[in-house]
């Protein structure tokens, strides 16, 4: 059973990217019965692994855009303290009192240029973002949300939840800056199989999806769909490291 989705633009942008990493995947493994000559099959699961957090990070930056306009158009003293004491340029304001533009369009283009400078993809960048619309601590929550989910068969607080999605950033990093190579080496690159990368997708729409309840506020409520979390076979590489942070 599916958990239900945000129904917004921003959260279906999300999921259609995502779906195109799992068609990457899908035909990495398709190309691996063929086993076609001079074509490394591993690189559309990386290509893949590399869409997915484009796709998360994606979707914060419209998310965070489309909740600034909304709360700057409420005029509400109680919007989120962040926000509230975002700085305007005066030239910004002084377009406002001409009737040349409005407070919630002038706050939402100035945070989408503030935003374009800015690397959304570590879990800092994130909560730094999301603090513009909402006073929640966005990664414990969705650490809660995790839990809720999985009927309780995980025990996920921020820290780990972080954690988590940091070594998926890792390996994302790995491959976009360094070629996915083994350190010191020119040639050879790590391995990767379509259980890891299947693995990191799931983990990345969890994520989100965490993240997106999240900034609604309140996980006490259960929720409505609880579904098993996603599965990390013994033998994937996230799983080991997974493993081998727990142990240190």
């Amino acid at each position: 059973m599916a958990i239900a989705h945000p129904q917004t633009r921003q959260f279906e942008s999300f999921v259609t990217n995502l779906s195109y990493a799992r068609k990457m995947v899908r035909a990495g493994q398709a190309l691996e019965v063929l086993s076609p000559k001079g074509i490394d099959t591993a690189d559309f699961y990386r290509a893949a692994w590399v869409q997915s957090i484009a796709a998360l990070e994606h979707w914060v930056q419209e998310e965070v855009l489309r909740r600034v306009a909304e709360e700057a158009a409420k005029d509400d003293p109680d919007m989120p303290r962040k926000l509230r004491d975002y700085p305007l340029p005066l030239h910004c304001v002084e377009q406002v009192q001409r009737g040349e533009t409005t407070t919630a369009e002038v706050a939402a283009e100035r945070v989408r240029q503030d935003i374009a400078r800015q690397t959304l993809q570590n879990p800092d960048a994130i909560a730094k973002v999301m603090a513009l619309v909402t006073d929640v601590k966005v990664w414990r929550e969705a650490a809660k949300w995790v839990n809720r989910w999985s009927q309780y068969r995980t025990s996920y607080d921020e820290k780990r939840l972080r954690g988590q999605y940091v070594l998926l950033l890792r390996r994302r990093n790995q491959i976009a800056h360094d070629a996915d190579l083994i350190d010191g080496d020119l040639k050879q690159r790590r391995p990767i199989g379509e259980a890891d990368v299947t693995d990191a997708l799931n983990w990345i729409e969890r994520i989100a999806l965490a993240l997106a309840y999240a900034l609604e506020g309140d996980a006490s409520k259960p929720p409505a769909h609880p579904i098993p979390a996603p599965a990390l076979t013994e033998n994937s590489e996230a799983q080991v490291e997974i493993n081998q942070a727990s142990n240190e």
